[in-house]
C-alpha cells in the first residue's frame, strides 16, 4: 500500500476524467427523442399462458 501513498494523485486525476467523460455522454443523449420514438411504437400484447407446465395439486382426502 506504499504506491498508494505515493500516487494517489494519479488515482484522483484517473476518477476525475472518468467523471468528466461520464457528464459528457449524459449531455449527448437525447432523452426527448428517444420519448418520441418511444411514443411510435405499439407496446406487445400479453399473451395468455394456458398451458401450465407444473402437474396438477394432488386432492386432500
Amino acid at each position: 500500500m506504499e504506491w498508494l501513498k505515493i500516487y494517489w494523485w494519479i488515482i484522483l486525476i484517473v476518477l476525475f476524467g472518468v467523471f468528466i467523460n461520464t457528464i459528457k455522454a449524459l449531455n449527448k443523449l437525447n432523452f426527448r427523442g428517444y420519448l418520441d420514438k418511444k411514443k411510435g411504437t405499439k407496446p406487445i400484447p400479453y399473451q395468455d399462458d394456458d398451458d401450465d407446465d407444473w402437474p396438477p395439486t394432488p386432492k386432500k382426502n
